[in-house]
């Protein structure tokens, strides 16, 4: 039985990924700094800005799953959220690399791309955003995520660890589907993240299908679902609220996404299987 450990599995995205493992045979370990509401597997508390925890927690591993973060821009001050970031994650990524461990999968975001956060109104370069679109965020939050990639893509090179770093579309818990009847027909309100969405259990499949693939290197990949949040279609939306963009990648039909997710399907042998529809009454 493969032993992975997962950081932050005491989180919203957590139970999922915890379950989702335990459900294909996995031992799994729980590293976070508090017990979960509902205990599915061990919890170690673990402080990851320690490196001496860090490894403590990761020996015996197979594979490491590094969900735990602070998970927005601003919620604290900037220096933290920088410093938590990306320290917790150099640690995950130095440790199992030099514990012989073989897979990561570390969570990055789609506000790496710097539109969610922005002040400055930034438009998208192009849609829907590949995983080549420029990264440019103006927060310490994206920053935080573009500097783990960059880890990852070192921690690889170091030790040919194959690492898989997941730009996250806006995490969906199926009882977060409730609120979707608030602004599904308010482009403005999901705007800023262009209305994308992942539910927990595909970003879960997702992760552990990148734990199981192999000879990916260091790779970063689009996570969200194959359709927008909204009722309004996509070139709607792109012409009510991005009025600037201009470059269309693909032909926008229905409700198609804005994050592009075809690198990580094509990758990983996904696909995202809920849909908001199938739990919103319209």
């Amino acid at each position: 039985m493969q032993k992975v450990v997962i950081t932050g599995g005491s989180g919203l995205l957590g139970t999922a990924v915890i379950q989702e493992f335990l459900e294909h045979g996995y031992e799994v370990i729980n590293a976070d700094m508090k017990h979960p509401k509902e205990a599915l597997c061990k919890t170690v508390i673990t402080d990851l800005t320690n490196l001496g925890e860090v490894y403590g927690v990761l020996a015996g591993a197979d594979a490491v799953v590094h969900l735990a973060a602070i998970p927005v821009a601003y919620s604290h001050p900037n220096e933290v959220t920088f410093q938590n970031n990306t320290m917790s994650t150099y640690n995950i990524l130095e440790a199992a690399g030099n514990l012989g461990i073989k897979k990561a999968v570390i969570s990055s975001s789609e506000s790496s791309y710097g539109i969610c956060f922005s002040k400055q109104d930034l438009q998208p370069q192009y849609v829907p955003i590949d995983e080549d679109h420029p990264q440019l965020p103006e927060e310490s939050y994206g920053l935080s995520k573009i500097v783990n990639e960059k880890t990852a893509d070192m921690i690889h090179r170091r030790t040919g660890m194959q690492v898989v770093s997941f730009r996250l579309g806006n995490v969906i818990s199926p009882e977060m589907y409730k609120n979707f009847p608030r602004f599904i027909h308010n482009p403005e309100e999901r705007k800023p993240i262009l209305w994308s969405y992942i539910d927990t259990r595909d970003a879960a499949s997702a992760y552990r299908l990148a734990v199981e693939a192999e000879g990916l290197g260091s790779v970063a990949l689009n996570i969200g679902a194959d359709e927008t949040s909204m009722d309004i279609e996509s070139k709607q939306l792109m012409e009510t609220c991005f009025t600037s963009v201009l470059d269309f990648r693909k032909e926008l039909t229905g409700f198609a996404p804005l994050l592009n997710n075809e690198k990580a399907k094509k990758l990983l042998n996904w696909k995202p299987v809920h849909k908001w529809r199938n739990y919103v009454n319209l």
